[in-house]
């Protein structure tokens, strides 16, 4: 559904006691370079394609102002304009109807009230729409005079509250939309609902035989169902980049010139700053290792889970998780420029873009308005100038009304969203956004990430059957004491280490090379080769070493996620190019790609690197599927024509993708696109057959052969069958039955455990 007023978000008066005055918009706008500024501001009243159109229009239309985006996801409206120029911005937008203020002052604590009253009314309209049309059926069997103006007047009574309450939603858009010079579809929704229910209340008073009480309570109460599902497929969508934020330090302990250690807020940080940073805090701004040595995990970046060891003179991107020991780290730059602010600046890119997105229902129903309204005043004095009966002339006019109702047009697009929705969670595939699977149904290209998408992202020991069970015990009692990924392979090798005898002595770690305990006057090292060997010079891997003698080296594996190569092929037989994109080095790469069947991969990409690539390919006009994991997939799963992500994936890279798929079983990814394909076929016939209801309901209307009631079922009916097509979907083939999975060798790692 959709509408060009704020609708359930606006109110009927706007508060402008919170707008942001121009001095106000000044100071938070920010320099581009160029001559040119931003200022970007809350304005929730926006959701739909209508509303983007209106607001982006108008604000363009301004002096001084280059462009405007809206983000439909986050609400977000961002105005470019020359330095120096400061046009009515607040002022264009209260005047169009919506509320505003800077977007730095949006307080979002989760919660969401449009859907909690949507809910609301949707309960009330059927409760009232169900008891309503309990008692028309004593009215349809034969009920007269006096017991037939009581269950009237009874039904009046219930409808009056419903209407009140549920339909507050379309008479509030309605009323914002006329009272700002614009129409809406929710005009003549508020004005067939207000005249069924008058003339229903005439006819009651004057002991007339027909009421529609009936047909103006199940008029509201199936659109408000429409409204709610749209509502909902939305919002799913808005928390990616405030997630993402997230990630970014509050503040952090800097030293100034005396050594003296101060908490400064991360805005305040400087270039040339100099910071400390504890183990298990993140690196709020980029940084160069000044002193300290210790294991950062730079998943945000690379998108691997193996910790990095660093030390003097290693580069740190803000956002990077400092895991063992205490860094003392130089700014090299501020936070408005660091790594971590330009994934954000990529994300909220990538999901503007995305904003432009039209459904097919939004373009049909932005003619719906004005041709309803055309078509029934056209009606009524036709009828009125033919037979002189005002009242006949009202009742047909209503009639048109009502049959034209965009329930059917309305539903076309969500019911079917809905149930295909069901039918992939079924299959234990969540889709966070309506219009994914619209989108997925497009797709020419498909990539992949490796690590935790490809493969499994869980080490494992390869060569265990080599290694003495004594030795083990000793690696899993020190392991015990890490939560590096090779030392929890070790401790999953052999679990009961812990419940036998405490072997080891003052465990201790070395900070970026391992593990140190002693035992019987022998010291004991798990970790690095070059560290725990004596003649470790040029050696590799994670080794156990007993007064610098080898005792036993460990080799690791991941495992490739079960049916990558058989949904390689799917896709690839389905005409699809299948690329994979991984920040990890080419040798790893060659393996995984070759094991999965992909033929094309690029290894060491950086996430603005993924984003560039995604880029080039819908530069050329191709539809790109991207299915990542990682923190550093988030931007280019949202940059991406739509997207995908494990359900082991980081909060971010879930939050960023369209879908994400709660088996191990890569299966799911053709199940997905099936699914999509089928859906995006039915929206077409429900479209299809709402804009044939229409032209064949609506002549019928006209020419006096139905009344508002037969009208109101009619209605009904058409959205029963537009249901009906969709649940079509809820029949069908499965997930293929999961595969046993294939373990993949890794390389030798060559990290410390610690």
């Amino acid at each position: 559904m959709s509408c060009c007023a704020p609708g359930v978000e606006s109110s009927l008066e706007l508060d402008r006691s919170g707008a942001p005055s121009v001095d106000e918009v000044r100071l938070a706008s920010r320099s581009l370079g160029g001559g040119l500024a931003q200022v970007d501001f809350a304005v929730p009243g926006v959701h739909c394609g209508a509303c983007i159109r209106t607001v982006e229009t108008a604000l363009q239309k301004l002096p001084g102002v280059v462009g405007a985006r809206v983000n439909l996801s986050t609400k977000r409206v961002s105005v470019r304009l020359r330095e120096g120029e400061f046009p009515p911005l607040v002022a264009t937008l209260y005047g169009l109807g919506y509320e505003a203020h800077l977007f730095d002052r949006e307080n979002d604590n989760g919660k969401d009230p449009v859907l909690a009253e949507l809910i609301r009314a949707v309960a009330i309209a059927g409760f009232a729409a169900t008891n309503i049309m309990l008692l028309s059926v004593s009215v349809w069997s034969g009920a007269t005079d006096a017991t037939r103006d009581l269950f009237h007047w009874v039904s009046a009574l219930i409808a009056i509250p419903a209407l009140a309450f549920a339909g507050r939603i379309y008479f509030r858009s309605a009323w914002s939309a006329l009272s700002h010079g614009r129409m809406n579809m929710d005009v003549p929704i508020a004005i067939g609902i207000t005249l069924a229910y008058g003339l229903s209340l005439y006819e009651t008073i004057n002991h007339g035989p027909h009421a529609y009480f009936d047909a103006s309570v199940s008029l509201l109460f199936f659109l408000l169902i429409g409204r709610t599902l749209d509502h909902v497929m939305r919002e799913k969508a808005r928390t990616a980049v405030s997630g993402l934020r997230r990630l970014a330090a509050r503040g952090a302990t800097v030293v100034a010139g005396d050594g003296t250690p101060s908490y400064v807020p991360v805005e305040e940080i400087a270039r040339g700053d100099v910071i400390l940073v504890a183990a298990g805090e993140r690196v709020p701004v980029d940084a160069l290792v000044m002193k300290g040595a210790s294991e950062v995990d730079r998943s945000l970046v690379s998108g691997e889970s193996e910790p990095e060891t660093v030390d003097k003179g290693a580069m740190l991107q803000a956002g990077t998780l400092n895991l063992t020991g205490a860094l003392t780290v130089e700014a090299t730059a501020a936070a408005k420029d660091s790594f971590l602010a330009e994934m954000v600046r990529l994300m909220e890119a990538a999901e503007g873009g995305r904003a432009r997105y039209r459904r097919i229902a939004d373009k049909a129903s932005a003619l719906y308005a004005p041709v309803v309204h055309l078509t029934a005043l056209l009606t009524f004095f036709g009828w009125l100038l033919v037979s002189g009966d005002w009242h006949r002339a009202m009742i047909i006019a209503i009639a048109v009304l009502i049959i034209t109702c965009p329930c059917a047009l309305g539903l076309a697009v969500p019911i079917v969203q809905v149930v295909a929705a069901r039918r992939l969670f079924e299959q234990g595939i969540m889709v966070k956004d309506g219009s994914a699977m619209e989108r997925l149904a497009g797709i020419d290209t498909v990539l992949f990430d490796k690590t935790g998408t490809l493969t499994l992202g869980a080490l494992r020991l390869a060569n265990v059957e080599r290694i003495s069970p004594a030795d083990m015990v000793i690696a899993a009692q020190l392991a015990a004491h890490s939560r590096h990924p090779v030392a929890r392979a070790i401790t999953e090798t052999n679990p009961g280490a812990s419940m036998q005898p405490h072997l080891l002595d003052a465990v201790s770690e070395v900070p970026g090379f391992g593990l140190e305990a002693s035992m019987n006057g022998s010291v004991w090292r798990l970790g690095r080769a070059q560290w725990a060997l004596k003649d470790g010079a040029g050696a590799v891997g994670t080794v156990l070493s007993r007064d610098g003698v080898l005792r036993a080296s460990f080799v690791c594996e991941d495992r490739l996620r079960a049916g990558a190569a058989e949904t390689v092929t799917d896709l690839a037989g389905q005409g699809l190019v299948v690329e994979m994109l991984t920040g990890d080095h080419s040798a790893n790469a060659k393996v995984i790609a070759a094991q999965a069947g992909i033929d094309a991969y690029r290894s060491g990409m950086l996430p603005g690197e993924k984003v560039a690539r995604i880029a080039a390919f819908a530069d050329k006009g191709r539809k790109v599927l991207m299915i990542g994991d990682g923190l550093n997939d988030a931007p280019a799963l949202a940059a991406a024509h739509v997207s995908m992500a494990p359900a082991t994936a980081a909060d971010i890279g879930r939050n960023a993708a369209d879908f994400v798929f709660l088996r191990e079983n890569l299966t799911v990814i053709p199940f997905a696109l099936d699914i999509s394909r089928k859906a995006g076929r039915l929206i077409r016939q429900n479209l299809a057959f709402a804009i044939a209801y229409n032209f064949v309901a609506v002549p019928i209307a006209i020419f006096g052969y139905v009344t508002p009631l037969i009208a109101a079922i009619a209605m009904s009916l058409s959205s029963i069958i537009v249901i009906a097509n969709a649940m079509r979907l809820a029949g069908g083939r499965s997930v293929a039955e999961e595969e046993p999975r294939v373990a993949v060798p890794a390389r030798l790692i060559e990290r410390p455990v610690q």
